[in-house]
């Protein structure tokens, strides 16, 4: 536990340097850019700063041409990293932001497409906003990248706000943030143990043949790999920020539904699936 303890206190130090250090910004929100489609990009708890900028700039060089933004949900400040992870409340608040936010684009451009990516703890706060989203709106997918929620939490209610999928990356060795770190301080949504970022998300206790079903055709899993170690990822929880991982891995996905969305595909002809009750354990050619 000693060991654990250290290894988060270095983790912790590392998220404040990168919370603290600012970066240039892109502009990747311009009105031509807009009128194609949207993707928001949610941070961790460290907020914005270089992770996500990266993984908006891998977006953008993996071809997709949508507006992008990263939308901030923390304080502003380093001080606040245990506010981000805890205070459900505040971050319920800020996923209803969010969501207003999408809802808004959808008024303004109605049938772009519009995709949520969320990385750690702002995967969490990216299911809270399609939770808060109403029940007539939908948007195209999301993408949640070493989701600080627990691997039992309810997704129907995010499932049934996507037209498509949410796919979940995880990696077992991310035992740092969302082993002992979870463990010790929750998860986004007040729960302590491993996160599904790292275990992957289970069916919940007492799910219907209806909810099965659901996650069968709108949860895609898919673990950490090593080939993703050849593409930049190199494990853990900061790896998915990764540009080339990104570009890589994460823009095909967005393409490939707006791919699927335009002739009317299935849900189930899209690459990369791995059903719900059985995330991929595999740590040599997972799934892509």
């Amino acid at each position: 536990m000693l060991i654990g303890c250290r290894r988060l206190h270095c983790w912790v130090v590392v998220a404040v340097a990168l919370c603290m250090s600012g970066c240039a910004t892109t502009d990747l929100a311009t009105a031509d850019r807009m009128a194609h489609g949207l993707v928001v990009v949610l941070p961790g708890i460290e907020g914005r700063g270089p992770l996500n900028i990266d993984v908006a700039r891998g977006l953008d060089e993996g071809g997709v041409n949508y507006g992008i933004e990263i939308f901030d949900w923390g304080t502003g400040s380093a001080a606040g990293l245990l506010i981000h992870l805890t205070d459900l409340q505040r971050n319920m608040a800020q996923a209803r932001r969010l969501a207003q936010r999408i809802e808004q684009y959808q008024r303004a451009y109605p049938g772009r497409p519009v995709h949520v990516l969320g990385h750690s703890g702002g995967a969490g706060v990216a299911l809270l906003a399609l939770e808060a989203l109403p029940p007539y709106s939908r948007i195209t997918g999301a993408i949640l990248l070493a989701a600080a929620v627990s691997p039992q939490y309810d997704l129907r209610p995010a499932l049934q706000r996507t037209q498509f999928a949410v796919y979940s990356f995880y990696c077992p060795q991310d035992l740092g943030f969302l082993g002992v770190g979870t463990g010790i301080f929750g998860t986004i949504d007040r729960a302590h143990g491993p996160s599904a970022g790292a275990v992957g998300f289970r069916l919940p206790d007492g799910l219907d043949e209806a909810g099965r079903r659901l996650y069968e055709l709108r949860l895609r899993q898919i673990s950490w790999s090593s080939q993703m170690w050849r593409d930049g990822h190199h494990g853990g929880h900061l790896g998915w920020a990764n540009r080339r991982f990104v570009r890589t891995w994460l823009a095909p996905l967005i393409i490939e539904e707006d791919q699927a969305a335009a002739v009317s595909l299935s849900p189930s002809m899209l690459a990369g699936a791995v059903p719900a009750s059985q995330p991929s354990t595999a740590q040599d050619g997972g799934e892509k």
